[in-house]
């Protein structure tokens, strides 16, 4: 029997690997940047980034996936991540797909193809067969990748004290 594959397959432009602590000085610029975090409350610390990077390996460990770092095939230039998270959103727990790129790399499309690659990952290797994205009603970028994976919007929530969309769909 093949064993589980643990991050997606290879895009034409991307990869994709398990994030480490050797990760940090990325993450930290990718989560600390005001124009990637501008749909969420504010950019986070270098502490906040190592303590996303410390929830992720929780989650390779207990879930079998993550958000995974995100890097160019041909050079392997850091470009953000995308991935599989556990949220409960008003009491129910879903499996959601997230993704944050780089500022000066928005606008190639490569959220949209690495998403489509998680999301092939969560159907094909996990076995799951519903995926949700936790969007800000604002973020209207966001909102098209979620619809080009197939997702609709399903309703408005209150999730981590925010109002949010929540776009849903069987994968």
């Amino acid at each position: 029997m093949t064993p589980l594959r643990r991050t997606p397959v290879p895009t034409q432009r991307l990869t994709f690997r398990e994030m480490t602590v050797d990760d940090l000085d990325d993450m930290a610029e990718l989560l600390g940047d005001p124009e990637v975090m501008r749909y969420y409350p504010r950019p986070k610390t270098r502490d906040e980034a190592l303590g996303w990077i410390e929830w992720n390996q929780r989650l390779y460990a207990e879930h079998g996936h993550g958000l995974w770092l995100i890097t160019l095939q041909d050079t392997g230039e850091f470009v953000g991540n995308c991935g599989l998270t556990v949220q409960n959103v008003e009491g129910a727990i879903h499996v959601e797909i997230g993704y944050l790129v780089r500022a000066d790399l928005q606008g190639n499309g490569y959220a949209t193809e690495a998403a489509v690659a998680c999301r092939d990952h969560a159907r094909d290797a996990l076995h799951l067969d519903r995926l949700i994205a936790i969007i800000n009603p604002d973020n209207v970028p966001s909102q098209r990748v979620a619809e080009k994976l197939g997702l609709t919007l399903e309703r408005s929530a209150t999730w981590n004290d925010r109002k949010v969309s929540i776009y849903a769909g069987n994968i």
